[in-house]
């Protein structure tokens, strides 16, 4: 009788293992796929660059002050609705032209400039619309 319920025990412990692995098993595939979906949407988003506000827009002011860093710049652009995420403009600033060139400053923007634009604003390369500069 003993060795019945060491055989069901070991059964059971045998089970327990095989339901935990396959668990485990797609624990780890639904994480590769988030991870994979993750990544590629953050791809999507520094390459497929979109205004805020197509059309119209609004402007908007925006100040810069000298030796604010780029993710800096990018979170107050951010924080006025000019973009959608500071990570991915400061990804695409470091991956443009206008790497290092964002300068300081008033800036009159609008929500329809794309992130390219706004960068080549702030570095100087395009006349704002509005302004006598």
């Amino acid at each position: 009788m003993g060795n019945t319920r060491e055989r069901v025990g070991a059964a059971g412990v045998a089970l327990a293992g095989g339901v935990f692995r396959i668990a485990l098993y797609v624990c780890v595939v639904v994480l590769i796929f988030w991870i994979g979906k993750s990544t590629y949407q953050f791809g999507y988003d520094v390459f497929n660059q979109q205004p805020m506000n197509p059309g119209e827009g609004q402007e908007v002011t925006v100040v810069i002050k000298q030796d604010t860093s780029v993710y800096g710049i990018a979170k107050i652009l951010e924080n006025k609705g000019l973009i959608e995420d500071a990570k991915v403009f400061y990804v695409q600033e470091k991956i443009s032209n206008y790497r290092g060139k964002l300068r300081p400053g008033t800036y009159l923007l609008s929500t329809a400039y794309t992130p390219a634009r706004i960068m080549a604003i702030l570095a100087g390369d395009v006349e704002q619309e509005g302004t006598d500069s």
